[in-house]
């Protein structure tokens, strides 16, 4: 930050760039100190030929009126003295997950190649990708259900790698898979308590069954059918509500409109949106690219079991390259 003349400027990148950018700062306040001083010289011509004349003797007033108004722009000097004052960067939550360097594959075939990538505390995180780019394997490879072969990936500083899949189900990592894998021949009901396995059965597994109730109320209605009598959209909401049984810190989404039909889709979403005021961090892989990176903070592009692309989902929807590939643009 550059203060000159008690006049705080904001000044971005390193030295030799505020150089630049004060030098044309300068030029700008002295082309305009030199307009408003032709400007003035004009005014007071004006005041100096006509304030004796009665019929012009107003209209000089008015004038003296504007110049004694007129907030005047000093020259510019290039030797003026200036201080710098550094804002204080906002402070960054630590990591929620993070992968770096991650592989992993079936056998010699390679799925993921060097996979970096970063999910913050309640963030929404998008990933994209053609089929086969290994989305599907990365989100296992989080849940325990695919090792890593190599690399590191840390949840909230624990080492991933040494952790069980039912103790990253415990400390809040939960999936919702595709397809949904609902259990077909158990009822509603069932289905969702089952959700709270790793829990200690009591009130608090009682209010959230309740809370999931509220948010899918189809499914309190069908608490009783067995979970192969309800529709496909019905069973993808068993699903996620099965996961938030959970108490999920972490929810990684596979798909979760595949196959649905556009009303249910927005409601899932809709759900979805929601769970960030929860404080629930949402890792959603979704064929539907235009509403997973309109919801998403963050989105990545996976292709050949390499991050491709990422940014803001508001970046990425308005990448050339996404636009093309996944959105039909």
């Amino acid at each position: 930050m550059g203060s000159e003349m008690c006049i705080r400027d904001r000044y971005t990148g390193n030295y030799s760039a505020f150089e630049g950018q004060r030098s044309e700062r300068l030029a700008q306040q002295q082309a305009g100190f030199e307009r408003q001083q032709a400007r003035i010289a004009e005014i007071q011509r004006f005041i100096d030929r006509f304030k004796a004349k009665a019929t012009k003797a107003r209209q000089a007033q008015s004038r003296v009126k504007a110049l004694e108004r007129m907030e005047r722009i000093a020259p510019a000097h290039i030797d003026s003295p200036f201080s710098f004052e550094f804002p204080v960067a906002e402070k960054v939550s630590n990591p929620l997950l993070s992968i770096r360097n991650g592989k992993a594959g079936h056998g010699s075939t390679a799925i993921l190649n060097s996979i970096n990538l970063t999910l913050l505390p309640g963030s929404r995180v998008g990933l994209l990708g053609p089929n086969g780019a290994g989305k599907s394997t990365l989100l296992m490879a989080i849940s325990g259900l695919q090792p890593l072969d190599s690399g590191k990936m840390t949840f909230e500083g624990q080492d991933l790698n040494r952790m069980p899949v039912d103790k990253r189900v415990s400390n809040g990592i939960v999936q919702v898979p595709e397809g949904r894998q609902v259990f077909k021949d158990l009822s509603v009901h069932d289905n969702l308590r089952l959700g709270a396995y790793t829990r200690k059965q009591g009130a608090e597994v009682e209010r959230d069954l309740q809370k999931v109730y509220g948010k899918f109320p189809i499914l309190e209605q069908k608490r009783d059918n067995l979970a192969g009598e309800l529709s496909g959209g019905q069973q993808q909401m068993l699903a996620i509500g099965r996961a938030l049984m959970a108490k999920p810190r972490l929810l990684l989404l596979d798909e979760p409109s595949m196959g649905l039909a556009p009303l249910i889709v927005e409601e899932i979403f809709g759900i979805i949106r929601e769970l960030k005021e929860e404080g629930i961090t949402v890792f959603l892989v979704e064929q539907n690219a235009s509403q997973a990176l309109a919801l998403a903070d963050r989105g990545y592009v996976l292709e050949t079991g390499r991050v491709v692309l990422e940014g803001t989902g508001r970046e990425l929807l308005s990448n050339e390259k996404v636009r093309e590939a996944y959105l039909g643009m």
